[in-house]
């Protein structure tokens, strides 16, 4: 017997639904997903507070180009500046050296550092304006240079350092320091068993073979950088779309934002349409006749003299309906039944709007029979 009962609620168990309870997928956790493109706002707005896709790279390696251009060009120039400098100097040491000829010195070497470097100087700034402007633009803003206590935290310093960024950067400058190494090193092997033949040379031939040497090796090491430059652009501009993307809730709520709460804005039409409702049903105990259909269409209609034609004073379906020809009953405004009038003029006209000319006929037999009641009614009452 207990065998039986063991063996029937062995299968009782059996027979149950299997439920797998151990698995439960939670679609919130995908509701904060970035997986949207940044909206026009949210770049406009991180690109108020500087965050664009902007590659020091690019910048560096065009400050390079044109200063190695600059100097190919005019460091001739800037070499015998100082040549000529110098040998005035060393020329008049046997001068009487006093605080005088001390500050002509002084003022000398001020005009040919100004002479040799300010050409330099003014092209690197040019270039370097005219790069960040090619990248992102003409954009001042203020928003990095503000205080912000965040920046001082230890723990948020430990994050940036050990952040996805940080680690791009710093893989980024390994590759560069092994790429240029590489080319540095091959054209040093090659070159260096020139280096002794220089002291057969006298000194500007000399220094001419080394600065030729010097701007081949930096010209090719700037070639590579150009790349390299180029490479970090699109990197840059692919992270910071990445880092703006948004959420489909961020998205809900910036359109929100922009154009409102749907919710208010309903409620904002819903008090407009009983306004203008409340307004038209003032103006029904002013009409004329009321056409109807006669249970769905009803049409109030007024004409004065003066007027070119008949105006739509107030006009409803269904209950709207209903409302207007109760109205025109408590104040006694003829209700006249015209099935295919009331629906040609509902379809027609807007409330405010002029009867058109293909319904004048059929209104003007409408108010003329609505004419001849009121008529009788004031002779009979009379």
């Amino acid at each position: 017997m207990k065998s039986m009962e063991i063996l029937s609620s062995s299968c009782e168990q059996y027979n149950k639904p299997y439920r797998f309870n151990f698995f439960k997928l939670d679609l919130q956790l995908f509701a904060g997903e970035k997986t949207e493109e940044p909206t026009a706002k949210r770049k406009a707005d991180a690109r108020k507070k500087g965050q664009v896709g902007r590659s020091q790279e690019v910048n560096a390696a065009f400050v390079l180009l044109v200063g190695f251009l600059i100097l190919r060009l005019l460091g001739g120039n800037a070499i015998a500046e100082i040549m000529n400098y110098s040998t005035y100097i060393f020329g008049n040491l046997n001068a009487d050296i006093n605080e005088e000829s001390i500050m002509q010195m002084f003022i000398g070497m001020i005009i040919l550092l100004a002479k040799t470097s300010m050409p330099l100087m003014v092209f690197i700034m040019i270039i370097g304006l005219a790069m960040n402007i090619a990248q992102v633009g003409f954009m001042f803003t203020t928003e990095q240079l503000q205080f912000n206590p965040g920046k001082l935290s230890p723990i948020s310093g430990f994050k940036r350092m050990f952040s996805k960024r940080s680690l791009v950067e710093l893989v980024k400058s390994l590759i560069k320091i092994v790429i240029i190494g590489y080319f540095v090193f091959s054209y040093l092997s090659d070159e260096i068993f020139q280096i002794p033949k220089l002291i057969y040379m006298d000194l500007m031939a000399g220094l001419n073979k080394m600065s030729d040497s010097i701007f081949t090796l930096a010209f090719k090491i700037i070639g590579v950088f150009m790349i390299m430059a180029a490479m970090d652009y699109a990197y840059q501009k692919w992270q910071n779309n990445q880092d703006l993307k948004m959420s489909k809730q961020e998205v809900k709520e910036e359109f929100k934002q922009q154009e409102g709460d749907p919710k208010i804005k309903g409620k904002i039409r819903q008090k407009q349409r009983q306004m203008a409702m409340a307004r038209m049903m003032q103006e029904v105990p002013k009409a004329d006749v009321i056409v109807t259909n006669p249970t769905h269409f009803a049409v109030a209609l007024k004409y004065e003299s003066g007027m070119s034609a008949p105006i739509v004073v107030a006009k409803g379906q269904d209950l709207v309906a209903q409302k207007i020809k109760e109205l025109a009953r408590e104040s006694r405004i003829p209700i006249v039944e015209n099935k295919p009038l009331a629906r040609a003029i509902y379809a027609a006209v807007e409330v405010g709007g002029v009867i058109p000319q293909e319904l004048y006929k059929a209104v003007a037999e409408v108010l003329a029979y609505v004419y001849r009641l009121k008529n009788k009614n004031r002779n009979k009452y009379a």
